[in-house]
């Protein structure tokens, strides 16, 4: 799937927003990627999962035990990515504010972990999961998202394979374009949820 196909099936969903938008991360962005609107869609989340997993396929070397994925956002894209690979899938939750396994989730010491997110601004969830994921002792073979809108500049500490990188800027608060600040905030993201 070409970066332009996967794009289109954001435009699709209604899922490729422009307006003023603030991320999860803080920053501030005139494009927006909703995508629990490409998630409402099974068929078409699937498809860009199966294109995931293809290209994971063709980068890591070696065998993928399981999928871990930070929730909220990447819960579904993990889902579907580790049905498409044919392993299991968990997730991480946030508890007194930092990422950890819950509900029985474990993983053990050597087990070959696939991260995967849903859009990857400045890595910081990312970065946050696979902290968790190490202090199990588990291996990381790599991290992996639909979108990556750094353009390749987001560091998560291991390779990142994305489906599709864009260049999509973002700016801090006080670092505002004209035409940015003119317009009101609004901030769709997640993190802030208990």
């Amino acid at each position: 799937m070409t970066r332009d196909e996967v794009l289109e099936e954001f435009r699709q969903a209604g899922a490729l927003l422009e307006g003023h938008f603030i991320l999860s991360s803080g920053l501030h962005s005139p494009v927006f990627f909703q995508k629990a609107l490409v998630f409402q869609y099974p068929e078409r989340t699937e498809r860009l999962c199966r294109a995931l997993a293809r290209k994971v396929r063709g980068t890591v070397l070696g065998e993928i035990d399981i999928v871990v994925s930070p929730a909220m956002g990447g819960v579904i894209p993990g889902y579907e990515t580790a049905r498409a690979l044919g392993v299991p899938a968990i997730y991480t939750e946030r508890e007194e504010g930092r990422f950890t396994l819950r509900r029985g989730f474990e993983l053990k010491p050597g087990q070959r972990v696939l991260m995967v997110e849903d859009v990857v601004t400045t890595g910081l969830s990312s970065r946050e999961c696979l902290d968790a994921i190490r202090a199990t002792g588990a291996e990381i073979v790599a991290g992996a998202c639909l979108i990556d809108r750094s353009h390749g500049k987001a560091d998560i500490g291991v390779p990142l394979i994305a489906l599709a990188t864009v260049d999509a800027p973002a700016y801090a608060a006080d670092d505002l374009p004209p035409e940015l600040a003119t317009l009101p905030a609004v901030k769709p993201g997640s993190r802030g949820l208990k």
